[in-house]
């Protein structure tokens, strides 16, 4: 597996109604990238928003690290900070 990620932008009614393009990054783990882009499309949150790809990047090493993907029965573990304790790091 191989770590992508997949560029999307969308026209939200709700925000600016809808004249604004916002764009997100999804996280994707996939073999290749048409695959990636293949799991992007069967997201539910991509299908109710109308949303588009605007890129993939696949993601070999950041920082000079190498990026591996192990197989782990986790999901949903990663820490996230929120606004005031990212302040306080």
């Amino acid at each position: 597996m191989k770590l992508f990620m997949v560029h999307v932008g969308f026209y939200d009614e709700e925000m600016g109604e809808g004249l604004y393009e916002s764009h997100i990054n999804f996280f994707i783990a996939a073999s290749n990238a048409k695959s990636a882009k293949k799991k992007a499309f069967n997201m539910e949150q991509f299908k109710e928003k109308k949303m588009h790809i605007d890129g993939i990047k696949e993601i070999l090493d950041v920082e000079g690290y190498r990026v591996v993907l192990e197989k782990t029965s986790h999901t949903n573990k990663s820490k996230v900070y929120s606004y005031n304790e990212s302040k306080k790091l």
